[in-house]
């Protein structure tokens, strides 16, 4: 295995291979679809197209937002700029914690004579950006632009 080497999608494999077999038609021994794709492996590093295959297959999704990035949204139906300092996937999940240095410190409490200024936010997101867990008024207590 080459742990140098970023993997592509499956898909993106499957059109390398094929790109590589058409560039090979004119060799006196032309590829099949099945040997284009164990090349493919091997170049990856891998010992066959099975094992390239699987590995492709056990990557997490990518998460929807990388670190340093700046990104706005709503976290408590309040709007926000900021920046994501910290990113981890979820085991066996789709969803991601992220921590968020906000650019402006918000109060995050609503009741009348009570204030509680935050600047840093930890939440679980999913792909799409948004948090699973939800405000009592069922707004996501998390939603990035995305």
């Amino acid at each position: 295995m080459n742990e140098y080497l970023p993997l592509p999608s499956l898909d993106q494999l499957k059109l390398q291979a094929k790109r590589l077999r058409s560039q090979m038609v004119g060799d006196t021994t032309p590829l099949t679809h099945s040997q284009s794709l164990e090349l493919l492996a091997h170049q990856y590093g891998y010992k066959n197209w099975n094992i390239l295959h699987a590995a492709v297959g056990n990557q997490p999704p990518p998460a929807p937002v990388s670190l340093g990035a700046r990104v706005s949204g709503y976290y408590l139906g309040l709007r926000f700029e900021g920046e994501i300092i910290a990113v981890r996937a979820m085991e066996h999940t789709s969803r991601f914690d992220i921590t968020i240095n906000f650019d402006q410190p918000m109060d995050v409490v609503k009741f009348d004579g009570m204030t509680n200024f935050r600047r840093r936010v930890s939440s679980a997101i999913g792909l799409d950006g948004k948090s699973v867990e939800k405000t009592s008024d069922n707004i996501p207590v998390m939603q990035l632009d995305i």
